[in-house]
């Protein structure tokens, strides 16, 4: 019986990023990480409404931060609004210089910051940084 709960316990990475191919290619890095399901959206509000469905089973988030209609500040917002356990990544190839952005890292609104472009190594080293700290503040 606690073989099974272990087995079916479902853990979410879920990338968001309005470029398909970025996507695409982040997923498949990221399906080397064992326990872990890895969902894509290009659609910020798409995301956020599997978010709202599957909220207890985010463990960690990568956002865009520039995306058309929801950027990913935002959206990395409402979802610790709702999870604050889900932890967060902003990726960005531009700068960011803005007083919100060092709010929410100071606050750890905003877990981790990955500068475009990333190296695949690089992000699969963080994502599973951020899920043994998830496995940690869950404890």
């Amino acid at each position: 019986m606690g073989r099974k709960s272990l087995v079916t316990r479902k853990r979410l990475v879920v990338i968001v990023d309005d470029e398909r191919d970025i996507t695409v290619l982040f997923r498949d890095a990221l399906q080397k990480i064992k326990g872990v399901s890895v969902f894509t959206f290009t659609d910020p509000k798409i995301a956020l409404e599997h978010f709202r469905t599957n909220n207890a089973h985010y463990v960690v988030l990568l956002s865009d931060f520039r995306m058309p209609e929801l950027n990913g500040i935002d959206l990395i917002k409402k979802i610790k609004d709702s999870n604050p356990f889900v932890r967060t990544i902003l990726m960005t190839a531009f700068e960011i210089n803005d007083e919100l952005f060092k709010d929410y890292i100071k606050n750890e609104i905003i877990n981790a910051f990955l500068q475009k472009p990333i190296l695949l190594d690089t992000l699969i080293k963080e994502v599973s940084s951020q899920l043994h700290l998830y496995e940690l503040q869950k404890r």
